[in-house]
């Protein structure tokens, strides 16, 4: 989907020179907004930016955005890793 806003030129310029500089930069704003705040996961900000698993870990450390990583998701990982383990 193609998505068309407008900005007012100095605001655009915070962002980059050229439309397409300030294109990215608002696409990894929001995609850094959505996986904050749980809209998007890991692989939809690498889906949505271009980047394969280990560039999206990189660019989300780079911006400092904490990873997405419950307690809940530890004890459920933890269990399918005991479960792999224990198979004879």
């Amino acid at each position: 989907m193609q998505v068309t806003m407008e900005l007012p030129d100095q605001i655009a310029r915070q962002w980059g020179e050229t439309p397409d500089a300030v294109g990215r930069h608002v696409m990894e704003d929001a995609a850094i907004e959505g996986y904050r705040a749980g809209r998007l996961s890991q692989r939809q900000v690498g889906a949505m930016l271009g980047l394969d698993y280990w560039q999206t870990e990189a660019f989300l450390a780079r911006r400092t955005v904490p990873v997405n990583y419950s307690a809940a998701d530890l004890a459920a990982d933890s269990a399918t890793l005991e479960k792999i383990l224990s198979k004879p």
